[in-house]
C-alpha cells in the first residue's frame, strides 16, 4: 500500500487503465469501513481510500476538534484490508482557495440536515473534490448515512459525474448498534441502552409490514426511543427513499430514520422498508 498526501503524488500513483474502487472516509476506521473496502476489492482492480476530516461539514458547535483520529491505527487497518493507495491530505491541500462550494437545493432540510444547516453542502463539496481527483469507477458508501448516500447519488446524476455509487449495508455490533466512529464516546451503559435504537427500528418496520399507518409507526417508534435513559431524540422520520420527500402510499421504499443524542455522541440509524 502506498500513502500519499499531495495531489501531484496522487496523480502520479493512480493507474491509467484500471478500474478504481474508491472509499472516502474521515478515518478512525471500523468494521463498517472495512466492509466497504471488501466490496471495492471484489469489484475493482485498484482500491483507493481517503482519510480526511472535512471541516466544512461541521457546524460551529459540533465536534470537529475532538473527532477521533488515529492515523497509525487507520494505516494498519487499511493495509490489512487490501487498500492499494491511501490518500491522506491536509486542509490546505483540499481547500487551496475555498472560492466555491456545492449547494444542496433539495433534500438537505430534513433528517440530519434539519438541525445541521450547511452540513450536506460541506459533504457534497468534499465528495466533488475527491471524485475530481481520484476519478473512480465505483465509489462505496454505507447506508448508515442514508441521507448522505441519497444526496451523493443525486449530485452524481445532476452533474453527470462518471462514477457508479455503490450502496453498502450497515454493519452492526452483535447488539444491533450501528458501527460508528463516534461510538468511542459512549459509556458501556450507553452502548447497551443505544442497542434499543435498532430494535425500535425493526419493530417499526414490522408494523409497516403489518399495515400500520406512517403516523402510527412514527408515534410507536418515538415512544420506544423516548424510553432510552439519559438520551434525547433529535428526530424520528419516515421519508420516501431516495427522494427524501414525504412518504406516501405511492412510495416503493420508505426510510425510517432516527437520531438520538447521548451525553457525548449523537447516533443516527435507519432501516429501509420496501413495499410489497
Amino acid at each position: 500500500m502506498k500513502i500519499v498526501s499531495t495531489i501531484p503524488e496522487l496523480k502520479e500513483v493512480l493507474p491509467a487503465h484500471q478500474s478504481i474502487g474508491f472509499v472516502p472516509t474521515m478515518g478512525y476506521l471500523h468494521e463498517g469501513h472495512m466492509s466497504l473496502v471488501e466490496s471495492a476489492r471484489r469489484e475493482n482492480e485498484f482500491v483507493v481510500m481517503s482519510i480526511f476530516v472535512n471541516p466544512t461539514q461541521f457546524g460551529p458547535n459540533e465536534d470537529l476538534d475532538r473527532y477521533p483520529r488515529d492515523f497509525e491505527r487507520d494505516e494498519k487497518l487499511a493495509r490489512e484490508a487490501g487498500v492499494d493507495l491511501l490518500f491522506y491530505p491536509d486542509t490546505a491541500t483540499m481547500y487551496p482557495l475555498d472560492m466555491a462550494r456545492v449547494t444542496v437545493r433539495q433534500g438537505a432540510d430534513v433528517l440530519c440536515g434539519a438541525s445541521r444547516p450547511g452540513h450536506f453542502d460541506g459533504v457534497l463539496t468534499i465528495v466533488s473534490k475527491l471524485f475530481n481527483l481520484v476519478q473512480p469507477t465505483h465509489a462505496y458508501f454505507g447506508l448508515k448515512d442514508a441521507q448522505q448516500v441519497a444526496l451523493i447519488e443525486g449530485y452524481v446524476r445532476d452533474y453527470f459525474v462518471p462514477v457508479t455509487i455503490r450502496r453498502c449495508p450497515i454493519i452492526r455490533e452483535e447488539t444491533g448498534l450501528a458501527k460508528s466512529s463516534r461510538n468511542v464516546y459512549l459509556t458501556e451503559t450507553e452502548k447497551e441502552d443505544a442497542s434499543r435504537i435498532y430494535k425500535g427500528l425493526m419493530d417499526a418496520r414490522d408494523a409497516l409490514e403489518s399495515g400500520h399507518t406512517f403516523n402510527e409507526v412514527k408515534q410507536k417508534l418515538t415512544q420506544t426511543l423516548s424510553e432510552i435513559p439519559d438520551s434525547r431524540i433529535d428526530y424520528v422520520e419516515l421519508v420516501d427513499y431516495p427522494t427524501l420527500g414525504e412518504a406516501t402510499e405511492a412510495s416503493s421504499e420508505v426510510l425510517l430514520a432516527v437520531a438520538v443524542q447521548f451525553e457525548r455522541a449523537r447516533l443516527i440509524d435507519n432501516v429501509i422498508w420496501k413495499r410489497g
